[in-house]
């Protein structure tokens, strides 16, 4: 992490260096009144150093009193989402409280390592769900890399799961399976439906969407942000009417491009040159007969099976190329072109 540390005063600053060599793996600066030197940079006001120090640090740790540090940081606050880590030690360094972004931000976690290097600190962590030991959707999403949407509705969420309640996760296997076994995973706090089974869906209690797409829903969403693309098309295919397909898939299907890792086809296709010329600069793979024969799964009917002998192109190229073997849109046809997606 890229940390500044905020100081006032002499016993502030050699509080800082006393603190630099637990914080060794990370890049610190030392703001402060009285040197001017390598990673140490002087300050008339703590108000003239927030601006930097909010937008271009990652973390900020205040070695000062509570009160005067949130009524310095009040006017900078936007959300969660944004806001740096804040922390507040006192000068022996015994003491740290993660005051702000404790989960998406990384304030608990840099709480926790310092509590862990330096002996007899104690970590004064005010997160309920860290507290009481459980799942936080946000940790869980920031963890895995996955975007969340809506970050709005995690305190509905978060309150129900702190509360006891349930709360319904709407998802896939393999995605279920990683809810099951983050930490602070409690079975009675969960129901779990498959995106085919919104018709079973309490609307009164709160729901969690993990795909890859970006839904109507106004419900909390985590996003694994990697797709694989399968691509099928008609011998001769331009690249231009390939670019146009994807581009249609994406924007109907609550997708960005920039969550496609790969593309993949059947081998017969690796000489077709709008697909080479499409794929110039991206992964593309292709997979031949025995690999997609050896899959299990069942395919939307195609008219390789009749062509190639095989169970089809678009839906099980782009599941062989997928990180957790979901294929969570089938095929989709645009024109001469085949585009299916997994994750």
């Amino acid at each position: 992490m890229k940390i500044a540390i905020a100081t006032i005063n002499n016993p502030s600053l050699e509080a800082a260096k006393k603190l630099l060599p637990f914080l060794k793996e990370h890049e610190c600066s030392v703001f402060n009144k009285a040197e001017e030197s390598e990673g140490f940079y002087k300050f008339d006001k703590v108000d003239d150093i927030l601006p930097t120090a909010w937008a271009e640090f990652d973390a900020i740790i205040f070695l000062m009193a509570t009160g005067a540090v949130i009524r310095k940081i009040a006017p900078h606050l936007k959300d969660k989402a944004t806001d740096p880590a804040v922390l507040i030690m006192t000068l022996d360094l015994k003491r740290v409280i993660p005051l702000l972004s404790g989960h998406l931000g990384g304030a608990n976690e840099l709480a926790n390592e310092l509590r862990q290097k330096i002996e007899g600190c104690v970590n004064f962590v005010t997160t309920a769900s860290d507290q009481i030991k459980v799942l936080a959707f946000d940790m869980y999403a920031k963890k895995h890399g996955y975007a969340i949407s809506n970050l709005k509705s995690l305190a509905e969420v978060s309150n129900a799961i702190i509360n006891k309640k349930k709360v319904q996760v709407i998802s896939y296997p393999s995605l279920i399976e990683e809810v099951k076994n983050f930490e602070g995973y409690k079975e009675e706090n969960f129901d779990f439906f498959m995106p085919d089974d919104l018709a079973s869906i309490d609307a009164t209690i709160p729901c969690v969407y993990i795909t890859p797409q970006k839904l109507s829903y106004s419900s909390l969403q985590i996003h694994p942000k990697e797709i694989s693309l399968g691509l099928g098309m008609n011998r001769g295919t331009p690249k231009e009417e390939i670019s146009l397909a994807v581009r249609r898939f994406c924007f109907e299907h609550g997708l960005e491009s920039k969550q496609i890792k790969n593309l993949a086809s059947f081998t017969a296709k690796s000489d077709e040159e709008g697909l080479l010329q499409y794929a110039q600069g991206k992964d593309l793979c292709f997979f031949n007969e025995e690999e997609i024969n050896a899959l299990e799964q069942d395919f939307s009917p195609s008219q390789a099976s009749k062509f190639f002998n095989i169970k089809g192109v678009a839906e099980p190229a782009s599941l062989l190329a997928s990180k957790n073997k979901t294929l969570f849109l089938s095929k989709r046809i645009y024109g001469g072109v085949t585009i299916a997606a997994s994750f």
